[in-house]
């Protein structure tokens, strides 16, 4: 589902993409918010956002992704780039295993194609507390 913004944003730090997820999420009704939902953004060489997509949503404490779904709209949007970010309703924004994993996939098969995985943000509902791979040296 293409999530539409009413301007253009430019994307200057990862705690302006948090503060969209997170706006994104209180927006939901009660129950979806917890359940692990995963974005793409996709930007242009200039870091302007061109597209803001729900992916996934899972459960508690899962979500199902794979490269063909998270490339699909940015292969044909013509993206230079991409965002991903998840959220963790547990309340803790430390990445797991698998978010680990699936982030080493995904820059790989954005490799491949020639769109780059410029960051992997998780959020909480908390509106300060995220982790951003690229701070992190995670990616």
């Amino acid at each position: 589902m293409e999530i539409k913004l009413s301007e253009k944003v430019k994307i200057t730090n990862p705690q302006e993409i948090a503060k969209i997820f997170q706006q994104i999420l209180k927006s939901e009704n009660q129950i979806d918010q917890e359940k692990e939902h995963f974005w793409v953004v996709g930007l242009n060489a200039r870091d302007i956002i061109k597209y803001l997509e729900l992916v996934s949503l899972g459960t508690l404490n899962s979500n199902l992704v794979h490269p063909r779904e998270v490339f699909r709209l940015a292969i044909f949007k013509g993206v230079a780039q991409i965002i991903i970010g998840h959220n963790h309703p547990s309340g803790e924004p430390e990445p797991s295993e698998d978010d680990l994993e699936i982030t080493a996939r995904l820059k790989k098969a954005g490799k491949i194609i020639g769109i780059e995985v410029v960051d992997h943000i998780i959020i909480t509902d908390d509106n300060n507390n995220y982790v951003s791979f690229k701070d992190k040296g995670l990616i």
